[in-house]
């Protein structure tokens, strides 16, 4: 069905005819960024009947549509996305489009669990919010650079609007490219941006949607659906000028930078209850963020090994914190695990439900006992616990020592007057090595081990606070 008002009608068409211009004006194969969100759609939309109107000798160079995939996004969300890309790729098979949808996902050192869970990063905030670059820049970049690698150049097909924010609008003019509909990437020299729905308003996406069919077969409807929780997409990020999602529908269900999941909660609200465990871990995740929590969930020492005295004021806690404690992130996972388990009971049939891969589980369990020195070797005891199933962990991943040992190790370390957690660091140290012809390093292993700040918290700070008096 056309559009009902004639301005939009041509505003529509005309962004069709300058999208085959821009097409067909170079060689430059097309990266089409799609979060499965209202713009974005709206743009492959357009790049859909855009290049079904050409002739088949025009339409010859590949664009690929390239979703990302947190692998923290709500399942929902998941489940949508995944129907969109499967629906993609059979349409332009079917109508003989060289158009082609992929799923990039972060690599497993970049997932959230192995930050969060694995080496005790803080739950992302305003301040500190390590999770873009890792799970959505970086993936999506990958894929942008091995097209680049194949091809010379890309052209990146964005569905992003000026309207958005002054920001956006002064930045889609800063990178501008005198003479041409195109701007340069902040990132990457050989990769050129293209928004076809840059001078759209609100307005003029939704009545695109609602009033042209998908050329894919998808339901601009159930979109609309989905956008009765949130007033806002999580697009696909490709530098750090890209909004972040923040309290967005199309986020991630375990963003803490915002105090208030309202998505999640009116997905719960809207019936879908099963999400009630996930939105529970949510909150309690978000309420590490309060100085009072974060002082005892958080360790009085960095990840370089030193303590940082804050340098301002006289707050409660003097010290900047560190990574989670380990005993922390040991109740994370079995809360996360718990989650995931009541979510499957709960989950409609048909649903999937993982919030956690087991590739994830076992490299945590890698990272716990070789680099956080958990000797005890919890992770598997923790599966069995929240599941009542056997975590299935690699032969090579078994440590060389065991909780008998660091029971031992323990009474020979108060006796000497030695921190146990030095003497465990550096055994750790040195059996990384072991079977190897040369040991080179080691001593550098070592010293950066000694280096560390050992002592217990109560004596960290009690030196700070008779140092502060003495001031």
């Amino acid at each position: 069905m056309p559009p009902r008002k004639p301005q939009l009608a041509e505003l529509y068409a005309a962004t069709q005819r300058e999208i085959q211009d821009v097409y067909t004006s170079d060689e430059r194969p097309w990266v089409i960024g799609f979060s499965g969100g209202k713009d974005s759609t709206t743009a492959l939309q357009l790049v859909w009947y855009a290049l079904r109107d050409l002739p088949a000798d025009k339409r010859t160079k590949p664009v690929y549509v390239v979703a990302g995939d947190t692998l923290v996004e709500t399942p929902v969300i998941v489940d949508f996305l995944s129907d969109q890309l499967d629906a993609i790729n059979a349409a332009a098979k079917k109508q003989g489009l060289p158009i082609s949808a992929h799923k990039v996902t972060p690599t497993i050192d970049e997932s959230f669990w192995i930050n969060l869970i694995g080496k005790g990063y803080p739950a992302p905030s305003k301040r500190f919010r390590w999770c873009t670059e890792r799970m959505k820049i970086n993936p999506a970049n990958r894929f942008i650079l091995d097209r680049v690698a194949e091809h010379g150049e890309v052209v990146l097909v964005l569905g992003v609007r000026r309207q958005e924010s002054a920001t956006r609008a002064q930045v889609m003019s800063l990178r501008a490219i005198r003479g041409t509909l195109l701007s340069r990437h902040t990132r990457l020299p050989n990769a050129f941006v293209y928004t076809p729905v840059r001078d759209y308003s609100v307005d003029d996406v939704w009545t695109y949607l609602l009033q042209l069919p998908s050329p894919w077969g998808g339901s601009n409807e159930d979109l609309v659906a989905l956008y009765r929780a949130s007033a806002s997409e999580c697009p696909l990020v490709v530098d750090d000028t890209t909004p972040s999602c923040g309290s967005s529908r199309f986020g991630c269900w375990v963003c803490t930078v915002v105090t208030q999941d309202k998505a999640m909660e009116a997905m719960v609200d809207g019936g879908e209850t099963w999400l009630e465990p996930l939105l529970e871990f949510r909150d309690f995740l978000a309420d590490t963020q309060r100085p009072a929590r974060k002082a005892k969930v958080r360790q009085h020492v960095r990840r370089d090994g030193m303590v940082r005295q804050k340098n301002h004021g006289t707050p409660e806690d003097p010290i900047i914190r560190g990574p989670y404690k380990l005993e922390f992130c040991q109740e994370l996972l079995e809360r996360l695990l718990d989650a995931q388990e009541r979510a499957r009971k709960l989950a409609p049939p048909g649903q999937e439900v993982e919030l956690i891969a087991e590739d994830e589980l076992v490299e945590i369990r890698r990272i716990w006992r070789f680099d956080r020195h958990d000797w005890s070797d919890s992770v598997p005891a923790i599966y069995r616990r929240a599941t009542g199933r056997e975590l299935a962990v690699p032969a090579e991943a078994v440590g060389m020592f065991d909780s008998d040992d660091e029971a031992l190790l323990a009474e020979l370390a108060e006796q000497h007057d030695l921190p146990l957690g030095l003497i465990k660091a550096l055994l750790d140290s040195a059996t990384s090595l072991q079977g190897l012809k040369r040991r080179a390093g080691i001593l550098d292993r070592v010293d950066r081990v000694l280096a560390r700040e050992w002592r217990e918290e109560d004596v960290v700070l009690g030196e700070l606070e008779k140092g502060s008096a003495a001031a």
